[in-house]
């Protein structure tokens, strides 16, 4: 049995749990989630504890276990308190603003590149160079942020680029002129 799948989920004040079949959905402050559970995992709600187990325990339902227990214990906790991703903005002249929906990036191509916010994101961008993505769905929140970052990856010479807040980004020895 899994460590992780064992331990109960903790329900905060004001979230509001509900089950109609395989589908779970949880009401909070900030919004509305819901997800599908896989056959052979079975949700058990009480008062103030959710608690995720297995059917009969063969191997599919095992490796299951525990998935389902950090997915329903992630929608928890972003409609309780939301998540956030920072990614920072590095180069001469590499900016970043928020237009509407849409992100415009100034990062060294000739013209700007533009991201189209999903719905349910929040981006902002501090000092033209720290963008901060923000919502209640974990996982499109780390999709999203994954995405601007492919933009323009952090190459390894200057470290140029778009990184993750606290992302360190090792640094090659460019070529030396020969003897």
């Amino acid at each position: 049995m899994s460590r992780i799948g064992k331990k109960p989920i903790e329900i905060p004040d004001g979230v509001k749990i509900r089950r109609d079949g395989s589908l779970i959905t949880v009401e909070g402050p900030k919004g509305t989630l819901s997800r599908e559970i896989p056959e052979g995992v079975e949700v058990i709600l009480e008062e103030n504890a959710i608690l995720v187990n297995t059917g009969s325990g063969d191997r599919r339902e095992r490796s299951l276990h525990g998935l389902v227990r950090t997915l329903i214990a992630n929608m928890v906790t972003g409609v309780s308190k939301g998540f956030e991703k920072s990614l920072e903005i590095v180069g001469v002249g590499y900016r970043g603003e928020v237009k509407g929906d849409t992100l415009v990036l100034l990062i060294g191509y000739s013209d700007p590149v533009k991201y189209k916010i999903l719905e349910g994101i929040t981006v902002k961008v501090d000092k033209q160079v720290n963008v901060v993505v923000s919502g209640i769905d974990k996982e499109l929140i780390g999709r999203v942020a994954s995405e601007i970052r492919d933009l323009k990856k952090p190459e390894p010479y200057k470290g140029k680029g778009i990184r993750y807040k606290g992302e360190y980004v090792r640094k090659k020895v460019g070529k030396s002129a020969g003897t």
